[in-house]
């Protein structure tokens, strides 16, 4: 084993407020670890942000070993042994020992107990199952180490009966895999997945979608949606993408890395879906995704293709009738796609350079002000109503097509 087994050097393991954690909690025969996520990424060289723990006192008894050491303790959620503790305005989650004693695949109840090895054997997989003591030593009870190295995501003991206990943890596991896993997957996991696709559908709709949307978010999700397909599963959560594939993914995510785009989930379920209205509108409902979320797709969807050599007061057009960020969602994705031919057809880095052009434009737009309002054809002796709304929008119309360039006295003028 190459990777140094401790992670006692390294600056968020010294931090004062998770010093005073241990402080309090490795007492009078009792303990706590970190573990889980800030362990994994220590061990992987990735950034840490929270900072969980597992301990072997009582979720009761640690709320009041906190409020005697003036230490503030919220019960997130101490009916599965989670007691958070606020220090310096950061959130520690300490979670007892414990092992699920009745599962349904969707939730469970657990029982608390005192021993390790049954508490890392309950947890998902290999890399999320290390413990590291108040020294910072390491302590791997299920092989976690070994795959850390090499970069596999493994369930723990059998696949099949760590996805009976959720099924979410299939998603989980192709969102693992897009982070930390590296070359083929698990094979025995695979199979498991593979297995047990249907059993998704049982998922609540904001589960899944979460766990979508944190996978796109990974630098390059291609190889895990590529095996999400391979093993039915992407079909089974997203069917809108089986006919239209995933092949662009590896396009989009090299155009991120050459030009600095920041990595976007929602632009990645685009480059995998048709852009057709009425489908967006099902998917986004389907998946309960948030009004901004559901209304940018739908937007996208809406928005119509355009040339690489369209003029740029044409553009204006455009842009002002559909928005600037569905036309820019559409004009990333043909940028992706030029970029992508470029490679074979050297005749598409035409096609590039005036799909860059349009994106310069589209994300520096500004709407400009229609001149018209409704007081203006009340003081030309037109009465409020739908016909006022049919000689405004034939106004804007006008206004629309002369490129913003006819003044309000011009337009009034039409009305006589």
């Amino acid at each position: 084993m190459s990777l140094a087994a401790s992670v006692a050097d390294q600056s968020w393991f010294k931090d004062p407020a998770l010093a005073r954690i241990f402080e309090l909690l490795n007492a009078d025969g009792e303990e706590v670890r970190v573990v889980g996520g800030a362990v994994r990424n220590a061990l992987m060289e990735l950034p840490v942000s929270d900072t969980d723990l597992a301990t072997t006192w009582a979720p009761d008894q640690v709320m009041a070993r906190a409020k005697a050491a003036s230490i503030r303790a919220v019960p997130t959620g101490i009916d599965h042994g989670t007691v958070t503790l606020v220090i310096d305005g950061r959130g520690f989650e300490i979670t007892t020992l414990r092992h699920d004693a009745e599962t349904d695949g969707r939730r469970a109840k657990v029982s608390f107990g005192r021993d390790w090895q049954v508490d890392a054997e309950r947890r998902d997989f290999t890399i999320n199952a290390l413990y590291a003591d108040r020294t910072g030593a390491i302590i791997d009870l299920v092989g976690g180490l070994d795959d850390i190295e090499t970069r596999t995501v493994r369930f723990i003991g059998n696949a099949d009966d760590r996805i009976a206990e959720d099924h979410l943890r299939i998603l989980r596991y192709f969102r693992f895999f897009a982070h930390y896993g590296s070359g083929r997957p698990d094979a025995a996991a695979l199979k498991a997945c593979a297995r047990a696709r249907d059993s998704l559908a049982k998922l609540s709709a904001e589960r899944v979608w979460k766990e979508l949307k944190t996978l796109l978010k990974a630098r390059d999700p291609g190889r895990a949606l590529l095996w999400m397909r391979q093993a039915g599963v992407l079909t089974a959560v997203l069917p809108e993408s089986e006919k239209w594939g995933i092949d662009s993914i590896g396009g989009l995510v090299a155009t991120e890395a050459a030009l600095d785009w920041a990595p976007d989930p929602m632009l990645r379920l685009m480059a995998i879906v048709p852009p057709d209205t009425e489908r967006m509108r099902e998917l986004s409902s389907r998946l309960k995704m948030s009004r901004v979320e559901a209304d940018r797709l739908g937007k996208w969807a809406g928005a119509p293709a355009i040339q690489p050599t369209l003029a740029i007061t044409a553009l204006d057009r455009l842009l002002y009738r559909h928005g600037a960020e569905p036309m820019a969602d559409r004009i990333r994705l043909s940028l992706v796609s030029a970029r992508t031919r470029a490679d074979t057809d050297t005749s598409a880095l035409t096609d590039a350079a005036g799909h860059s052009r349009h994106l310069t434009r589209a994300l520096s737009w500004e709407r400009p002000q229609f001149p018209v309002a409704g007081a203006d054809l009340i003081a030309k002796g037109i009465s409020p109503g739908p016909d006022m709304g049919v000689q405004l929008a034939a106004l804007e119309e006008r206004w629309i097509d002369s490129n913003f360039t006819l003044d309000k006295a011009t337009l009034l003028a039409e009305i006589g």
